[in-house]
């Protein structure tokens, strides 16, 4: 839902994604509206929100904030995070007791003392991290309701990972590739013209070593460049250019070749290039 040059409406690590504390995102109701994208797109087998924190996810289905399972990680401001984990030492500097005052009091809780400090810890965790964002959790509720989809998360809860997956539990091997990719034809249309069976076998086979040989996080760097994002489609398309480095049409979920290659180091070079390019997953380079 962000990258380079986008709105970011969730912020933070993976697993730990919270949506943003923007009051312009908030008064543009742009969560409501991302609710309804998130609600229309697992109703049509598209991209999912993954990496959500648990504590957002359990009070998004009406859980107690109280009772949510929060952990440090889950604030994305790094200088609020850094002051709840003063409350972690055992002994407190005045400046430390002071700058912890400070945060606590502008939130309405009170100064930091010797008997408090473990609730205030608990107390300002829950704040930065679900007080902060109950108006964007409320307006996403809502656009999952508007899509009716409410009725069916709250009587089936074990459909909720479904649809908000988990980034660690997201693992890709080579044969979810291979067993996507439909391979260019003799007949086809792409930019091949003058190029004999031999390269384009050689091309089509530095891909497929260099998918057989990647690590799980290589290839969802590769997908989000090839597709867009990190889900795999049901068909994933290979087509030659006559471009200097590969490149990809991610609205038609196709990866482009280029295949003036004769080595495979020089293949792996090139698209590894243009993968680490691609900082937004929508690269065309």
């Amino acid at each position: 839902m962000g990258g380079v040059g986008q709105t970011l409406l969730f912020e933070g690590e993976p697993d730990h994604l919270v949506p943003a504390a923007s009051e312009v995102l908030i008064e543009s109701n742009l969560f409501r509206v991302a609710g309804r994208m998130i609600g229309h797109s697992f109703l049509h087998d598209g991209p999912h929100v993954t990496g959500l924190s648990p504590a957002v996810i359990h009070v998004l289905f009406n859980g107690d904030p109280e009772m949510a399972t929060i952990v440090v990680e889950d604030c994305p401001d790094l200088h609020i995070r850094s002051i709840i984990q003063m409350l972690e030492l055992e002994e407190l500097t005045q400046e430390q007791k002071d700058t912890v005052s400070d945060l606590s009091l502008s939130w309405d809780l009170p100064a930091v003392t010797k008997t408090n400090q473990r609730w205030l810890h608990n107390k300002l965790l829950v704040h930065a991290v679900i007080g902060r964002t109950m108006r964007q959790i409320k307006q996403l509720r809502k656009g999952l309701k508007d899509v009716m989809l409410w009725p069916l998360l709250t009587s089936r809860p074990d459909v909720v990972p479904l649809l908000f997956p988990k980034m660690a539990g997201m693992q890709f091997v080579p044969q979810m590739f291979l067993d996507k990719i439909t391979w260019p034809v003799e007949d086809s249309d792409d930019e091949d013209e003058g190029l004999d069976i031999e390269c384009k076998c050689r091309i089509t086979g530095f891909l497929r070593v260099f998918i057989e040989t990647a690590s799980s996080d290589t290839l969802a760097q590769l997908l989000k460049f090839w597709v867009g994002w990190e889900m795999l489609p049901s068909e994933l398309k290979v087509e030659f250019s006559g471009g200097t480095f590969p490149s990809s049409s991610t609205c038609f979920e196709t990866l482009k070749l280029p295949a003036h290659y004769n080595t495979y180091k020089d293949f792996e070079e090139a698209l590894v290039a243009a993968i680490d390019s691609a900082h937004t997953g929508f690269g065309l380079v």
